[in-house]
């Protein structure tokens, strides 16, 4: 009997095999451009997948299915080759049986820089991680980018291996061994006439905002909504839910596109399960495309999450998500290109908006070294060099110049930081001290302790410890909440930082843009000011550094009230208001 039984259960075993790899999870963990990434007629793009079967599975191209000679087997996914003219920008998925991948965003342009390995960098003189072989040059405008890089390549034995071609950045391979002949032929490369800047790499952006060194709030918020209040989130659900479709005066609302730059998303937790595969699926709905991360924690997540989370699920909870039933759709696209940085921040920046984004989220941004916070003492994360931080400005003045001369609409929405620290000061901090009306800069704020305040109280809410400050910060929002689970109704740990108040108003962003798309950025910004509520106190326009949480409200902000009891204190998102002006801005269009 024995043998029988072990038979049997031999037997058993290879039966349920093939099943339980027929119900394992399909996820896109990686996209990335690979091959010659200066071709632009054909591209190849590398696939990274968990799950993948023996069996190649069918890929969609937004509304297409490639078809299979496109599609090759490599070591741990896939090989894609695709024409550009026979193909566009679109989510990409994977359909294999019953099972069906996370979608993608695959853009077709052809902005694409590469990020260094293990063995490609090393400490600098400041004990931060640099690339050792790898620099962008931003060439000069004058000069035809690609040939000029070539040439330079050509000159210094060198090697193009990546391109931001609408801002003429190029990415060179050097051929140095260490740091000390790198930073010989940076200075020689940097010498050339036709050369603006040399980027120098180093660390990846995100982490400091992701793992904030700082305090916890005071008194940890037991929902979203309980830090949400101060910026009226369920207020404005229900305004727009409302006022939308009411059928005396009904609006008929644009889709909107939302660009998110984050690594990855957590399909398997269950705010984010139901966007697998096609979307929108026979009606106007939010979509969300993104790489698959392993933890439903991260930091993408929860920046994602606070835009399209499912609701009812336990963990986050998305604004753009409770807009469903009245708005006409919104596709919230997560990209990072590659690793490389900012560098690739940028890169996947450009592609988003040639591919149509109307708001661009950033919750991210660095200082540089030796900043000190309003206290006086050094900030130790999220720093970087000041050979990284010169090349840095100068990429990201040249993206704020391209995108006034070629994309006057699109909006970005930036961190201010978790430095304790000036957000405006440019020798400070990168890339909230920009000045331009198509930067918009988010501070901090949590609860009270105080009980029994009307919402609009000013003391309804208090600056978060660590929210950076000053006259360049537009506006505050919640900047706590609850990250996503992998349990059904659970809820997750309390995440806190500027990253995540930014994603609030990029989603009331995309509303007023959904209602009124003829709104242009400094427009937006008026609007969010107008309507906002106050946060701090009184200062009569010469607070203290420490306390100067936003530019102070000003007189025209609030009808040129000179009483007005606004003026002169800092600005706080409210939602609910600012939807309502945007209403009332299409009377103004008609």
């Amino acid at each position: 009997m024995l043998p029988n039984r072990a038979f049997l259960c031999v037997l058993t075993l290879a039966l349920l095999s093939p099943l339980a790899h027929a119900e394992q999870a399909l996820r896109i963990k990686s996209l990335q451009r690979c091959g010659d990434l200066l071709a632009t007629d054909r591209q190849e793009w590398c696939l990274q997948v968990r799950g993948l079967g023996e069996k190649v599975p069918r890929l969609r191209l937004g509304d297409k299915t490639l078809p299979a000679k496109a599609v090759q087997r490599s070591e741990g996914g896939l090989r894609l080759q695709l024409s550009r003219d026979e193909n566009r920008s679109a989510p990409l998925w994977l359909e294999d049986g019953s099972r069906v991948s996370n979608p993608v965003w695959l853009s077709l342009n052809g902005s694409h820089v590469l990020a260094a390995g293990p063995d490609e960098v090393a400490k600098n003189m400041d004990g931060l991680t640099t690339y050792l072989d790898l620099i962008s040059l931003l060439i000069e405008e004058s000069h035809d980018g690609l040939e000029e890089a070539r040439r330079l390549a050509q000159k210094y034995d060198a090697e193009v291996v990546g391109a931001i071609a609408p801002l003429n950045v190029y990415q060179l391979r050097l051929p140095v061994k260490n740091l000390t002949e790198r930073d010989a032929l940076v200075l020689r490369i940097g010498s050339e006439t036709s050369v603006d800047a040399v980027v120098v790499e180093e660390s990846a952006p995100e982490r400091g905002e992701e793992a904030e060194a700082a305090r916890q709030p005071a008194r940890k918020p037991q929902k979203n909504s309980e830090e949400w209040a101060a910026n009226r989130f369920m207020d404005a659900v229900n305004y727009y839910q409302r006022r939308i479709p009411a059928s005396d005066s009904p609006i008929e609302t644009q889709p909107v596109r939302i660009g998110v730059i984050e690594r990855n998303v957590d399909f398997d937790a269950p705010d984010f399960a139901d966007y697998l595969g096609a979307c929108p699926d026979g009606k106007p709905r939010t979509c969300l495309y993104a790489r698959d991360a392993d933890e439903p924690d991260n930091h993408g997540s929860t920046v994602a999450g606070i835009l399209a989370a499912h609701w009812d699920k336990g963990g986050n909870t998305g604004f753009l998500r409770g807009l469903d039933k009245a708005s006409n759709g919104f596709e919230v696209i997560v990209e990072r290109n590659s690793d490389a940085g900012i560098t690739a921040n940028i890169a996947a920046s450009v592609n988003l908006v040639e591919d149509g984004v109307r708001v661009l989220n950033w919750s991210w941004g660095i200082h540089r070294v030796g900043t000190r916070n309003i206290e006086g003492d050094e900030i130790d994360s999220l720093v970087r060099s000041n050979i990284a931080m010169s090349g840095y400005e100068e990429l990201l003045e040249e993206f704020f110049l391209w995108l006034r001369n070629e994309h006057p609409d699109v909006l970005v929405i930036n961190s201010a930081g978790n430095g304790s620290s000036y957000s405006g000061r440019d020798e400070y901090r990168l890339p909230s001290s920009f000045i331009t009306e198509q930067l918009l800069v988010v501070g901090g704020h949590q609860r009270s302790e105080r009980e029994n305040l009307a919402i609009d109280d000013p003391a309804y809410a208090v600056k978060r410890d660590s929210s950076n400050v000053d006259m360049r910060v537009d506006i505050t929002a919640a900047a706590c909440a609850r990250a996503s689970t992998r349990q059904v109704d659970a809820s997750g740990d309390v995440h806190c930082g500027t990253s995540y108040a930014t994603p609030l108003v990029t989603g009331i962003v995309a509303a007023m843009l959904s209602i009124n798309p003829q709104l242009q950025p400094e427009q937006v910004r008026m609007l969010l000011r107008r309507s906002a509520m106050t946060i701090g106190g009184d200062y009569d326009f010469e607070p203290m550094d420490a306390e100067d949480l936003t530019a102070p409200i000003l007189p025209s902000e609030r009808n040129y009230e000179l009483s007005d009891k606004d003026v002169g204190r800092s600005a706080r998102l409210d939602m609910q208001k600012a939807l309502d002006l945007a209403v009332q801005s299409l009377d103004r269009v008609r």
